[in-house]
C-alpha cells in the first residue's frame, strides 16, 4: 500500500478502528465550530466506535484520506432510512480536517464512496447538507453529479441562528432505469 504525501495527493483507504481518534477530532471541530452537522456536542470516542461499527456491520463503506501518514478526512455511507423500501438508497457524510480544506480530499473521498456504493448495488445516494450557506459542500456534491432536490428552510438552530437543510441526490449505477435485482 502506498503512503500518501502532500505532493502525490491523498491515499484513500478503508477506515479501521485505529483511525477513530483522528476521525473524532476532525468531526469535533465541525460540531463545535461549523454548521455542516446539526450536532451540538461532539460524540466521545466510544460513541464514534459505536457509529463506525454500525456502518461496517451493514457492509457499508467508511473511508479515510491520509496525507503524509495522517488521517485528514473521512467519508462513509449509511442507510438513508431504516424502512425496507429505502434499502437501495444511502446517505453520505464527508468531513475534512479544517487545516487542509480545499486540497481535493473531499472530492477524492466522495468519488471513492460513490464507486464503493455503486459496486454494492445501491441505486441512489442522498446528501443532507447542513446550512444552505455551506457552498463548499454544495459545490463538492454538484461536481460529483448530485443535483439539488430540495431545501428545508430553518429546520435547525445552531450558533444562534436558524439553519436550512439542503437535500441533494444522484443516481448510482443504473439508478431507476431498471428494477433492482
Amino acid at each position: 500500500m502506498r503512503k500518501a504525501d502532500s505532493k502525490a495527493g491523498p491515499l484513500v483507504r478503508d477506515a479501521t478502528e485505529d483511525d477513530l481518534p483522528a476521525i473524532r477530532e476532525i468531526y469535533a471541530h465541525h460540531v463545535l465550530r461549523g454548521t455542516a452537522t446539526f450536532e451540538e456536542e461532539p460524540p466521545d470516542l466510544e460513541e464514534m466506535r459505536r457509529r463506525f461499527r454500525a456502518v461496517k456491520e451493514k457492509g457499508l463503506p467508511w473511508l479515510v484520506a491520509e496525507v503524509d501518514g495522517a488521517v485528514r478526512g473521512y467519508a462513509y455511507a449509511a442507510p438513508y432510512h431504516q424502512r425496507p423500501a429505502y434499502r437501495h438508497a444511502v446517505e453520505n457524510s464527508v468531513y475534512v480536517d479544517h487545516r487542509v480544506m480545499r486540497q481535493g480530499l473531499g472530492a477524492a473521498l466522495l468519488d471513492r464512496l460513490i464507486d464503493a456504493c455503486t459496486r454494492k448495488g445501491f441505486r441512489r445516494m442522498v446528501a443532507v447538507i447542513g446550512d444552505s450557506a455551506n457552498a463548499a459542500s454544495i459545490r463538492l456534491h454538484e461536481r460529483a453529479g448530485f443535483r439539488l432536490v430540495g431545501v428545508l428552510p430553518s429546520v435547525g438552530f445552531k450558533h444562534g441562528r436558524w439553519l436550512d437543510c439542503v437535500i441533494m441526490q444522484r443516481a448510482l449505477g443504473e439508478g431507476d432505469e431498471s428494477l433492482p435485482s
